[in-house]
């Protein structure tokens, strides 16, 4: 019997920031995160990063998708059908397999320390957070 998703145990958000340090994540108040959210957190590890945050109810919740550092800032991984890219604010660069593979790595870990459900599909390689598409963009049915 194959399965097809992983579940670690429910963890509370301090518990969650204990293991993230004992698993070498450097954890910092989140710059950003702290105007918005109240006791958000920056965790970083491989050159990627995330935001999380404690939930009313005690567990943690992620405020911004891990992506790569690029410029200080988390990029999002936007997926042009012939490539993807990590795009910010301020630029946009070309992703590489080094930066996918630290991405992969950085999410699972995550998601371990946060208890989180782990997908068979998202546990074989990265998703990417847009998808866009040139040859499809603006395409009409040229059928009739």
């Amino acid at each position: 019997m194959a399965l097809m998703a992983k579940k670690t145990p429910q963890r509370s958000f301090n518990d969650v920031l204990s293991v993230l340090g004992g698993q070498r994540f450097d954890v910092a108040p989140a710059q950003d995160g702290a105007k918005r959210v109240p006791n958000a957190f920056q965790v970083r590890k491989f050159g990627c990063a995330a935001e999380i945050a404690p939930a009313q109810d005690g567990t943690p919740m992620i405020l911004s998708r891990p992506g790569v550092l690029v410029g200080g800032e988390i990029a999002r991984l936007v997926d042009r059908g012939y490539q993807k890219f990590f795009k910010t604010s301020k630029m946009e660069i070309p992703a590489t397999a080094d930066h996918l593979r630290s991405l992969h790595e950085f999410t699972e870990e995550l998601k371990e320390a946060l208890g989180a459900t782990s997908l068979y599909n998202q546990a074989l390689g990265t998703t990417s957070d847009v998808y866009h598409y040139d040859r499809v963009k603006g395409r009409e049915d040229e059928s009739h």
